[in-house]
């Protein structure tokens, strides 16, 4: 649903989130979530990835800035297009790559 017409007073179907058309919400269902208020505590990145693995094949990495505007919606932001959230995803994977890990 376009972000400008979500209605946070009634969220009944996946479908009724910013962002989410039926294949996403079909992607949304293959991870396990049925209904809007099941995506509270869920993480962007590893529902991306949990996505590509469970697909078998590598997704565009947009869908990980619509998984960022859903599980920032429902978590109590305002609606906002995908789009807003490129720079954040791609600033997030630059550091997660540029940081050295400790064995």
């Amino acid at each position: 649903m376009s972000p400008y017409k979500v209605d946070r007073a009634n969220l009944k179907q996946l479908t009724d989130l910013p962002n989410v058309g039926k294949a996403t919400a079909n992607d949304l269902r293959l991870l396990g979530f049925n209904k809007p208020a099941q995506l509270a505590d869920a993480c962007p990145f590893e529902m991306y990835e949990r996505l590509c693995r469970i697909t078998g094949c590598r997704h565009d990495p947009c869908v990980i800035d619509v998984f960022m505007s859903i599980t920032d919606f429902i978590n109590g932001n305002p609606p906002r297009p995908w789009w807003d959230f490129t720079e954040c995803r791609k600033n997030a994977l630059r550091v997660a790559v540029t940081v050295p890990t400790t064995n």
